[in-house]
């Protein structure tokens, strides 16, 4: 074992210590290095929201956690266990559910997961008692003896959702889990991993819905290019300063009686004033000092300019324009 996954694993064996431990990770497919020099822990019951653009390296991390796939250097500790060393207690503690995954048309909901619940060694009234709570717990029970092959995406989902939690996993790694779902079906499914947390279950979700992940999580994780460029609380990244990048700016949603160009055109003529996203009924915009003075000041100048302004209001920051200005400040291209 490399010295920095012995130090990981004898921290993690003390009490209060993380759950996993990523240390100085690389993974290289012949000229492509995927992931590059990753380091981050996830705390013991926390849930982690990881976000990248697409070939960012997200599923090559997760694969790597989940024992499916060997670094080039660095180490992953799991509970003590060093996923490359030692990967069968990895195994037992992870529940992995990829973003796709192989459906046979012939079989049943139930059938598919009695199959795993076999491979998994439960004994049979184990394995019946555990199956009941498996798919009531993921809403699988009234598509019991339906055939895998005429599942929605989203009964497909939370299928695949309830083959990971048949042995009681620890730690849950999903891959996009929410991608294709109808709003209903990604309700659903943040309730589900509201209460898996509520039960100390340790989660680790790859998304592109960040709206979402900042509702879910405890913190986020961005990486661009295989590099770690953040980690941290939603609540902090949309209001406070972001590392390499100036202080965020004062978003401001101004809706318009009329047609929104002449607020647009003020916008752009008015130092310290940019337009962020034009609207059907007015524009965000950022102000550039933030503070009360200036956004009073801005809006008497509006109403003097002849805008007719009907709604005036300060807002959060979104996550998606956070994680972008985040990147271009790194240097990054996503």
């Amino acid at each position: 074992m490399t010295q920095a996954a012995s130090q990981a694993t004898a921290a993690v064996s003390s009490p209060g210590a993380p759950l996993v431990e990523v240390v100085g990770l690389n993974r290289v497919f012949d000229s492509v290095h995927a992931v590059r020099d990753l380091s981050f822990v996830i705390p013991r019951g926390a849930v982690v929201g990881f976000i990248g653009a697409n070939g960012a390296g997200k599923t090559t991390t997760m694969r790597i956690m989940a024992t499916l796939d060997e670094p080039t250097s660095g180490s992953v500790v799991v509970d003590g266990h060093d996923v490359i060393e030692d990967p069968r207690p990895v195994r037992r503690l992870v529940g992995w559910m990829p973003d796709a995954f192989g459906t046979y048309a012939n079989m049943t909901v139930f059938e598919y997961l009695d199959f795993f619940a076999r491979s998994y060694g439960f004994s049979r009234p184990e394995r019946r008692a555990r199956l009941e709570e498996v798919m009531d717990f993921a809403d699988l029970v009234p598509l019991a003896d339906r055939q895998m092959g005429k599942l929605s995406k989203g009964m497909a989902q939370r299928l695949c959702f309830g083959r990971m939690l048949i042995p009681d996993p620890a730690f849950l790694i999903l891959d996009e889990p929410a991608a294709g779902l109808d709003p209903k079906a990604r309700l659903e499914f943040k309730n589900l991993v509201r209460l898996l947390a509520a039960r100390g279950k340790t989660l680790f979700i790859s998304s592109h819905i960040l709206s979402e992940l900042g509702e879910m999580c405890d913190s986020l994780l961005f990486i661009d290019g295989g590099r770690l460029v953040f980690h941290g609380d939603a609540e902090a990244l949309k209001h406070g300063t972001l590392p390499g990048v100036a202080a965020a700016a004062t978003l401001v949603q101004v809706v318009v009686a009329g047609d929104p160009a002449p607020l647009v055109e003020w916008a752009e003529t008015n130092r310290g004033w940019r337009v962020v996203e034009v609207k059907r009924d007015g524009a965000r915009l950022d102000c550039e000092a933030g503070d009360a003075a200036a956004l009073a000041d801005g809006l008497r100048r509006m109403v003097a300019a002849g805008i007719a302004v009907v709604e005036f209001r300060r807002e959060q920051r979104r996550l998606e324009e956070a994680f972008v200005d985040m990147v271009k400040g790194q240097g990054g291209g996503a």
